[in-house]
C-alpha cells in the first residue's frame, strides 16, 4: 500500500508552482519585490492568488481522495480487508 505522502510529480510540481505565485502576489502587494509592469497591481496580484491557490487544489484533492479510499474502501468497490484474531476470547473480558 502506498503512503498517504507519496503525491505525483505533476501534482508536486503543481504545487510548488501555486506556493511561488501566493509568495509573489504578497511580495508585489507589499511592494518588497519590482515585477514587470504587466505584472504589478492589484489585478495582477488578484490573479496570481486565484492561480496559486488553482494549482494546489490537485494536491489537496489527490490527498482527500486517497484518504477516502483508506477510510471507507467499500464505497470504492473493494472489500474490506479482515484481520485474523491472533487471541481467543474478549479482549472485554473482566479476567483478562
Amino acid at each position: 500500500m502506498r503512503k498517504f505522502g507519496e503525491l505525483p510529480k505533476w501534482v508536486l510540481l503543481l504545487e510548488v508552482l501555486g506556493i511561488v505565485l501566493l509568495i509573489l502576489a504578497m511580495l508585489s502587494v507589499n511592494q518588497w519585490l519590482t515585477l514587470p509592469a504587466s505584472l504589478q497591481g492589484k489585478g495582477a496580484a488578484t490573479l496570481m492568488i486565484f492561480a496559486g491557490i488553482a494549482l494546489m487544489l490537485p494536491a489537496a484533492i489527490t490527498l482527500m481522495w486517497r484518504t477516502a479510499q483508506a477510510l471507507a474502501p467499500e464505497l470504492f468497490g473493494r472489500p474490506r480487508a479482515k484481520k485474523s484474531p491472533n487471541h481467543s476470547g474478549d479482549s472485554h473480558d473482566a479476567d483478562h
